[in-house]
Order: structure tokens, then C-alpha cells, then sequence
């Protein structure tokens, strides 16, 4: 009767294998909160020094260099000493999915009647932990579609 039960319980994942799938997403989020500022360093200012990217993330020169140089080798960004920081395209796409998916958040946050400084904040890395159906579906409700 036990082995019956045990057998229809789904396996849990071993901490080991959640821990790694967690250090895995703060990668992502990592690689998403970089390349979209990045990308709104070089729409607002014309480019993307790592002074900047250090003092935006409120992290030392190295901590920012060392990220981007991660980021370089998962072919996101391209480094080179005493030039601007560069999105490759994939790098830019990457870009672009985190804004609109932190944009949907906040306008949804918005929509709610949260005041817009406190949706500012809320919305600053919610988007990284929410399944793209869940992020989809905010969108739809506020187009009255839900």
C-alpha cells in the first residue's frame, strides 16, 4: 500500500538540483537586468560605459566587469578595453523581452491603482520570477481581454 501511495507522490527535486536551477535563473536575471540597461544606456546616452553600469547597479568597476565578461562569453555583450560596452543581436533580444516584460508588469502593478513609485519598484525584478503565461495573461486583462 506505501509503494502504491509513493508511487503516485511526484518526485521532488534534490536541494542540490533546486539550488542549481536556482543560481541558474539569478544567471538570467543577471543577464536581463545588464543587457536592458545596456541597451537604455546607449538609446539615452549613445553608449554604455562599465563606470555607469557599475554605479546603476550600485556595484564596484570589477563586480561590473567581471558580470559583463560572463555575459561576453554567453555571447550577450562585446567588451573591449577603454571602449564602450556593445549588445550583440542576441544580447539586444535578450534586451528587449526583459523591458517589455518589466514594462507589463509595472503598467499592470499601474492598473491596479498601485501609486507609480512604488509599482516602479515592485515591478524592478518581478518579471524575472513569473512564467511568460503569467506576464501574457496580465497583458490581456488590461486590454480588457480577461
Amino acid at each position: 500500500m506505501n509503494t502504491q501511495r509513493a508511487a503516485s507522490t511526484p518526485e521532488r527535486p534534490s536541494p542540490s538540483r533546486r539550488f542549481h536551477a536556482l543560481r541558474l535563473q539569478h544567471g538570467r536575471e543577471m543577464a536581463e537586468d545588464y543587457t536592458e540597461l545596456v541597451l537604455g544606456l546607449i538609446e539615452t546616452e549613445g553608449e554604455a560605459r562599465v563606470g555607469r553600469i557599475a554605479a546603476e547597479h550600485g556595484v564596484s568597476h570589477v563586480t561590473a566587469v567581471r558580470t559583463l565578461q560572463r555575459l561576453e562569453k554567453e555571447g550577450f555583450v562585446v567588451l573591449a578595453r577603454h571602449k564602450p560596452v556593445e549588445l550583440t543581436d542576441s544580447g539586444r533580444r535578450l534586451a528587449r523581452r526583459s523591458r517589455r516584460r518589466h514594462e507589463i508588469v509595472r503598467d499592470f502593478l499601474l492598473f491596479l491603482g498601485v501609486p507609480r513609485r512604488i509599482a516602479e519598484l515592485d515591478s524592478e525584478g518581478a518579471e524575472h520570477h513569473m512564467s511568460a503565461q503569467t506576464v501574457r495573461r496580465m497583458e490581456r486583462f488590461m486590454r480588457g481581454g480577461e
